[in-house]
């Protein structure tokens, strides 16, 4: 009965489902209702924002004249920094001639071949004259080098590129030539010491430029056939074939790479390349190719010693004459006509391209299929080359009452054949010969670096033929075994130290900035005053490192050349994009923003934004501040900042925001250059000190962050 009663009746089991038709068709209805407004409001929305940023667009339309008219006024630094340069570089070549000082111009092809003629003939080998002369022979070396690498292509002819790269090689070959004759003569007299226990003589003789660690097999004994040298730490261990023959050991450690090719000795940073144009021409003397000003450097380094000596006599001529020019900016005033021209040329930037000049190169170059040649566009060498040679042993001299006799053979230094052609062991392979290296403290590996010979053939470096590779990183020793006498190259990846983690650049006074780039082995700080640059410090695993590089200004080329010498290499070269992960940007966005960032860093500050990554090839994200004074930049303090080579824009998001996103910040507009679309923010102060800055510091920014390319290898 009960059940029956709850049972429900026909009627009212339609009643119901009327019921729940009604509230569902209601509920639908009010969703489409909703939906139809919420349509409504993102349309009207969407028709303010559109309304919005089309008055934004257009009033950025109106004032665009007006506003490039003003940047270009500031990128005439770019032009007297150029003029500048062209003037520095002519002052340079004045002031050798007039020197007088007994050096010879290595561009004078009279002159050098005077000065190899004459050392060619110099009987004297004393192996302490020939290291002295022979930092006379790199200091040539290395201003033909930073020519090549300085002089912008309007102001050398190629004629003129391959004779200084034929001098460059004539000098290096003449001073192997003179170090081999020091050997042997060395080998010849009793200038070396004696071992007490072996009875055989040793010899280690250094300067900042070579090592020369020799040693003579006089009672070929063959329980003496390793050896240590002690002052050094190299060492060798002697198949007993060896050991029992009149035999010498060279290890001869040169700090400078003079067997590698000449392009990888020379290789710039690369240049952002802008095509030619049968539309535009312009007068050559006004032909400044903005995107090619990292290559347009003062050439003090050409005009000083290495190192050391171009930190101090390079740095003073180059303020000597800045103080002489100090009024270039009034010297170089310009009529409307060559305002135009430059203005025609800031033009051209809209045909810039990557990949970069040699990249054309590389189209050509045959893919290297054998895993035995090192690929120098990967891997390069650093610390120097080490020529390890088993020698005959030269007759010695005898000193007869008061006079030494010596036997002179016409053959000069002759290697020992090891191993022998005319002995086949039983097994098929001679013994191995053993050696020990201790690398050198001013340098940095990374990870165990890639042990390779010279193949003299091919002209290439190559790993076979070295075995057993032991590198202890706490000692700073590499052991290996070799098949026969090498010449040997510790190489190590070029692109360690990218793409980089992040990137800082901030003023710290007047004309002055620290550029900080961290990567996943290091934090590197380079100072700019000026035209100079100078390392502040290099952390690798929270420590200083590089302490003999730290502290000295010069060019940045030349900070550019001893950083990747010391195994740091934060500057892309013209391969680097094959090799590393980058962030592609249009060449003309990159190129303009680093004139642009440029034209402000002496007032406002800028850093790695994650969304750079985000915001496609055709525009760069950064992070901005207004920078008056030397303390740090917080967290708040930065604001994200979109430019796409014509338009800026200061965006909403922040680097905490979920997604990226284009949307304006409240208040803000659009602005057709970095510098007004700052000045909406910044104060009169900051404004005005961007105004005053001086033109050479401008450049030596530019060129630096061309060289470091932050904005593509982040």
């Amino acid at each position: 009965m009960a059940s029956g009663k709850n049972k429900l009746s026909k009627a009212e089991r339609l009643r119901i489902q009327k019921e729940e038709e009604e509230r569902r068709l209601k509920e639908e209805e009010e969703a489409r209702l909703q939906a139809q407004q919420e349509a409504a409001a993102r349309l009207e929305k969407e028709r303010l924002e559109r309304e919005q940023r089309e008055r934004l667009e257009a009033k950025d339309q109106e004032r665009r004249e007006s506003e490039l008219a003003e940047l270009h006024s500031l990128e005439e630094k770019f032009v007297s920094a150029e003029q500048w340069k062209t003037d520095y570089r002519a002052y340079a070549k004045w002031e050798h001639y007039i020197g007088c000082d007994g050096s010879p111009d290595p561009t004078v092809l009279q002159e050098i071949n005077t000065f190899m003629s004459l050392w060619r003939e110099d009987p004297n080998e004393d192996i302490r004259v020939v290291m002295e002369k022979g930092k006379e022979v790199l200091n040539l070396i290395e201003k033909l080098q930073f020519l090549l690498l300085d002089t912008p292509a309007n102001e050398i002819t190629e004629k003129e590129t391959v004779q200084y790269q034929e001098t460059i090689l004539d000098l290096q070959n003449l001073l192997h030539q003179k170090y081999n004759g020091a050997t042997e003569h060395l080998l010849k007299t009793d200038n070396m010491s004696e071992d007490s226990n072996s009875g055989n003589v040793q010899a280690v003789i250094k300067d900042k430029n070579v090592t020369l660690c020799i040693w003579a097999n006089l009672k070929k004994n063959v329980r003496f056939k390793n050896h240590v040298f002690y002052d050094v730490r190299h060492g060798f261990d002697l198949p007993k074939s060896l050991a029992v023959n009149s035999v010498a050991i060279r290890i001869f450690h040169t700090h400078y790479d003079h067997v590698s090719p000449l392009w990888l000795q020379c290789q710039s940073a690369p240049k952002l390349k802008i095509l030619e144009s049968k539309e535009v021409t312009v007068d050559s003397k006004e032909n400044v190719e903005e995107p090619e000003e990292e290559e347009q450097k003062p050439k003090e380094e050409s005009s000083a010693p290495p190192e050391e000596e171009m930190h101090s006599d390079g740095v003073k001529s180059a303020s000597s004459f800045e103080g002489s020019t100090h009024n270039i900016a009034d010297i170089n005033e310009k009529t409307e006509e060559e305002i135009e021209k430059k203005s025609e040329i800031f033009d051209i930037l809209s045909q810039v391209q990557i990949p970069l000049m040699q990249a054309e190169i590389s189209e050509k170059d045959e893919e290297i299929t054998d895993e035995n040649i090192v690929d120098l566009r990967q891997f390069v060498p650093v610390g120097g080359v080490y020529h390890i040679d088993v020698l005959q042993l030269p007759p010695r001299a005898k000193e007869i009452k008061n006079w030494s006799m010596v036997e002179v053979l016409d053959v000069g230094l002759e290697a020992y054949p090891y191993p022998p052609e005319s002995e086949e062991p039983e097994d098929g392979t001679h013994p191995p010969i053993g050696i020990t290296l201790k690398l050198s403290d001013n340098v940095i590996y990374f990870e165990e670096p890639v042990i390779a010979r010279w193949d003299p053939a091919g002209k290439q470096w190559q790993t076979d033929g070295i075995s057993n590779v032991t590198y202890e990183k706490d000692t700073g020793n590499v052991t290996f075994e070799m098949d026969a006498f090498y010449t040997i190259a510790l190489l190590q990846d070029a692109h360690l130290n990218m793409p980089y983690q992040a990137w800082e650049l901030h003023p710290t006074g007047t004309d002055e900035l620290i550029l900080t780039v961290t990567t996943a082995f290091a934090e590197v700080q380079i100072q700019v005053k000026e035209h100079q640059v100078m390392l502040s410090s290099i952390v690798v695993e929270q420590k200083d490192a590089l302490s003999h590089l730290t502290g000295k200004w010069m060019t940045p080329v030349h900070l550019t050349v001893v950083l990747k010498k010391a195994g740091i290499n934060i500057f892309p070269g013209a391969y680097s994009h094959s090799y590393v992960c980058v962030n592609k940007k249009a060449p003309l966005v990159e190129v303009r923003a680093y004139q642009q960032m440029a034209l402000v860093a002496s007032a406002f500050a800028f850093g790695w934004s994650k969304w750079n990554l985000e915001s496609g090839e055709e525009q760069v994200v950064l992070k901005v501040s207004e920078h008056l004074q030397a303390d740090s930049i917080k967290d708040g303090d930065w604001s994200l900042y979109m430019f796409d080579g014509q338009r800026a824009q200061k965006l909403k998001i922040t680097e905490a925001s979920e997604a990226f996103s284009e949307e304006l910040e409240d208040d803000s507009e659009f602005h057709s250059t970095f510098y007004h679309m700052l000045k909406d923010f910044a104060s009169s102060e900051a404004i005005d000190k961007v105004k005053k800055a001086n033109f050479l510091f401008i450049d030596t920014v530019y060129q630096l962050l061309l060289a470091t390319r932050v904005l593509t290898y982040s």
